[in-house]
């Protein structure tokens, strides 16, 4: 098979190697059996854990580090990915109001905040930042956004007219809204948000009823939650005469879905697509004879739009003659779905029985994806 131009864009192997560093290292392996052919290297994401440093990396851009309130109203380490040049932010709320930053003792969404998720943007415009990548998924919150506005300058007030507060459990009492102190730079941005859930804001299929449960809540808050919410979402909509409750991402995030569509004009994007056109790569793939993707576990959930399978279908898309190979750390039995999904063939790394801590150390994990990928290629060759 002749390979005169190959495009390498494989997900991070989570715990082991970057996006970067994985397409870097296929890269070489490509390199040492096809001397002559072009290779590139392209970041893959998801708008998931790791799209920050796939895409800064990607995009030659750098990661700054944040303190800001956690969604337990406590400080908190956090970090944005910073492109200059292109004005960029990118950002996982996860990295401010993740429910990883929450004990399990301590989880119920009426007392998380998305506050911490304001001062990030707010940060990102003081450095110049005004297209923003948002991916929202994993959080903690179910404040319908209330944290995050209130940080960038909205008053969520009482009937008594004091602020009511910046927690999920606040938005009962709000009954009024005052944009007159919101960050004057926020009509300057554009507010992309990797969204990859379509349930609407409230109801049986919303934020509350559907991802409540995990994030703490009790079927008596689960009750609590939604009535607010439905509460809060009247008066946003009548407020700024914008309907979005019940737009397909509303309910994402604990409502930031709407929050970002309703406050901001943000824009509900599946977090693949959002992340391939961010990186440029659609006139590669249209020249390339191959794609080389991958990511540390392939199953069912590839197929289903993830950053693999969602490049592949891509390719297909644009290139009928393109083939697309697959690595992985592992691949269950279920995988073989993602050969309906773009996926012309995938290989697990693994050489030789070992544990998994054995198999994600970095070197192990380097050397397996190189020895694999030289493998396929000595198969194509």
């Amino acid at each position: 098979m002749k390979l005169n131009y190959i495009v390498v864009a494989i997900d991070s192997f989570k715990g082991s190697l970057s996006s970067w560093e994985a397409g870097r290292t296929a890269r070489e392996a490509v390199q040492a059996v096809f001397p002559e052919a072009e290779v590139d290297v392209f970041p893959l994401a998801d708008g998931g854990e790791g799209t920050v440093d796939a895409l800064a990396d990607g995009l030659q851009g750098t990661i700054v580090p944040v303190v800001v309130t956690g969604p337990l109203n406590t400080p908190v380490n956090s970090r944005y990915g910073c492109v200059p040049d292109d004005k960029l932010a990118i950002i996982e709320m996860a990295d401010a109001a993740g429910l990883p930053l929450v004990p399990v003792e301590k989880r119920n969404p009426l007392h998380t905040t998305t506050y911490g998720l304001g001062e990030l943007i707010l940060q990102a415009l003081d450095d110049g930042c005004r297209d923003f990548i948002i991916g929202i998924g994993g959080s903690a919150t179910n404040d319908c956004g209330l944290g995050m506005l209130t940080a960038l300058g909205w008053k969520f007030l009482k009937a008594d007219g004091s602020p009511a507060g910046i927690c999920g459990g606040n938005l009962a009492e709000v009954a009024a809204i005052d944009g007159s102190g919101v960050e004057a730079r926020l009509k300057e941005c554009r507010f992309r948000i990797a969204c990859d859930v379509k349930n609407p804001l409230y109801g049986s299929q919303g934020c509350s009823a559907v991802f409540g449960p995990q994030k703490g809540a009790t079927p008596e808050i689960v009750k609590v939650m939604d009535e607010a919410i439905h509460h809060f979402a009247d008066l946003a909509e009548k407020e700024l005469r914008t309907l979005g409750a019940t737009v397909p991402g509303a309910g994402a995030a604990g409502g930031l879905g709407f929050a970002f569509r309703t406050f901001l004009g943000g824009e509900l994007t599946p977090g693949t697509e959002l992340c391939l056109e961010t990186i440029g790569i659609r006139q590669a793939l249209e020249k390339a004879d191959l794609l080389l993707t991958g990511e540390g576990r392939l199953d069912r959930q590839t197929a289903m739009g993830k950053g693999p399978a969602g490049v592949a279908q891509l390719a297909h898309k644009l290139n009928d003659k393109i083939k697309t190979v697959a690595v992985c750390g592992c691949a269950l039995p279920d995988a073989e779905q993602v050969n309906r999904h773009g996926i012309d063939a995938y290989f697990p790394i693994l050489h030789m029985p070992m544990t998994a801590e054995e198999a994600m150390e970095e070197k192990t994990t380097r050397l397996n994806l190189k020895q694999t990928v030289t493998q396929v290629m000595q198969l194509l060759k």
